[in-house]
Formats: structure tokens, sequence, C-alpha cells
């Protein structure tokens, strides 16, 4: 689903900032340095979280450099973990397609925000709706009783609560009768994906995040969102990489609203990479001086 207006980076940092106060609070100061390759942060830091669209790819395509980066940090004894809000498919399948660009990343360094909610469901009795890409697989999902949504319409009345997952072939329609049906019957949403919206090529799609922040505004319940730029998947990340400092850890991304946002907000550094995902093209400067969101750097790519 596209936006119907302006589908640009103005239009998705509009839309970000007209939700600040529903995202995690952070404090930043000075100005960011400004720097041609991740490389180039090598003596700061000791550990990465890495974003992987706009960091390590742009859609199916690997980002030139992206894979001999992450072979360097290895060397230097840098650690990373890729963090990703990609929630439609179990993570194999994101490691799968790691694999298919070319990374040698190993399961331990990927933690997906849709494991990281998996855990955080609430305890209710009853199956759990899933709104995802039709005919997408749950086997990772374990003993808690998920049903696709889009498969069984029934489920907007009976479902015990509702994990927004993707965003895929999710219409307006749909939205509306999910807004109505918690209206009369409150129950849980968990969603994912927090992203807002996600760059594509020459537009840019409704993310799980947009339709989480509209059932916050039009109904009782107020969902939890997992993910960037939300605390929990910081924490797990944070978990991952023991013994390095949070000073000593960068949030590479390619967002400020959740890349570099939630990274301050979890305690560690931030580098906004500019030249791949949502700020392809544009002078990050003045997005910067507008939210007064202020990465510790800026790099030109990874």
């Amino acid at each position: 689903m596209l936006f119907p207006d302006t589908p640009d980076a103005q239009w998705a940092f509009a839309r970000y900032e007209a939700l600040r106060d529903a995202l995690p609070q952070a404090r930043f100061s000075g100005q960011p340095r400004h720097v041609e390759t991740l490389h180039d942060t090598f003596d700061h830091f000791d550990g990465y979280i890495l974003d992987a669209y706009g960091v390590l790819n742009v859609g199916d395509a690997p980002i030139a450099g992206a894979a001999d980066r992450l072979e360097q940090m290895r060397a230097a004894g840098k650690r990373f973990v890729i963090l990703t809000n990609g929630a439609s498919r179990p993570r194999a399948a994101a490691l799968a397609k790691y694999a298919a660009l070319g990374l040698r990343v190993y399961p331990h360094e990927v933690i997906s925000s849709r494991d990281v909610a998996l855990t955080m469901l609430p305890s209710v009795p009853g199956v759990w709706a899933a709104i995802t890409e039709p005919g997408e697989s749950f086997a990772d999902v374990g003993p808690v009783p998920v049903a696709d949504l889009h498969a069984d319409a029934g489920l907007f009345e009976t479902a015990a609560g509702f994990l927004f997952l993707g965003s895929q072939g999710w219409t307006d329609a749909l939205q509306d009768r999910l807004v109505a049906a918690l209206g009369a019957h409150p129950r849980p949403v968990v969603v994912a994906n927090p992203d807002v919206v996600a760059p594509l090529v020459g537009a840019f799609s409704l993310e799980p995040g947009h339709f989480g922040h509209d059932i916050a505004l039009r109904t009782p319940v107020q969902p939890l969102f997992v993910g960037k730029p939300f605390g929990a998947v910081y924490q797990t990340a944070l978990a991952s990489l023991p013994g390095i400092a949070p000073e000593r850890i960068a949030m590479v991304g390619d967002t400020l609203h959740t890349d570099v946002l939630g990274g301050r907000a979890a305690g560690v550094g931030t580098v906004l990479i500019s030249s791949h995902g949502l700020f392809r093209g544009l002078d990050p400067m003045p997005f910067v001086a507008a939210s007064g969101i202020i990465p510790d750097f800026i790099a030109r790519t990874t």
C-alpha cells in the first residue's frame, strides 16, 4: 500500500515528527561528525548494532562494500549484531537473504523484532490473529496459537489478540474493520514492526507502525510496540554484546526517528548512513536541525 500523496522523505519525516510524543524520549547536544564510511568510526566504538536496509542492503541488492566492512569489523575485533524490524517472516528468512546478498552473518548475529515480540505476547487464552503477508508461515511461533487473519476473517471478532507483523495486503478497509472490532471488543495488539514507513524504489510503503498508531488514536487499545525505536529490542541487542560498555556501542541506521532516536534512548552511540536509505539523494542536516535528533556521526556510506 503506497501513500496517495507526496511519497517522499519530507512526508515521512513529517509523519514521524507528528508522532514524536508516542516515541521514546532522548536528549541530544552538539553536532554530528561527518565521515566517509563506517570504518572511520572504529576508533570510537567496539560494538555495532546494525540496521539492515540502508546499511547493508537496499531491497535485494547489497550496498557496495558492506560485505567487506563486516569482515573488517571481525578482523579489527569489533562485534556486531543486525537488528531488524522486518517481522513479516521468520528470522531464518533474514539469514537466508543475507547469505544471498553475499554477507557472512551467523545466527547469533541477527536479532529480529519478531522474535522479541513473540516473547512479550500478553498471556491471554485463545488464538492470536496475525497480520502479515497472506500465506506466511508461523512455524517459529512456538506454543502460542497464531492464525492468519487474512485466511480467517472471523478472527476479527474472536481473536484473543492481534499480532501485527507486516502490512503486505493490508488495506484501509481492513484497518477500519479492525478498528471497529477493537472498539466493540478491546483486545491486546502487539506491533512487531514499529516502522511507520519504509523507503522503496521511487515510493514509500506504509508499515505496521502506521497502523498501530492509528489504532491508538481511534480505539481504547494502546498497542505494544516491539522494535526500533522502542527499548526492548535494544535491551536484547545490548545483552548480545556482553562486556562492551554502552558508550562504546553504536547503533547504525538510515533513519533519525527509529535508529538514531532509539539508539540514543538506549544509551548507545549513533551513526546515520546518509546515502542509501531514507535520506538518499538528500542532505540530512536540515532534518537533523528540524527534529533535534542528532547522530554522533553521519557517514556517507557503510
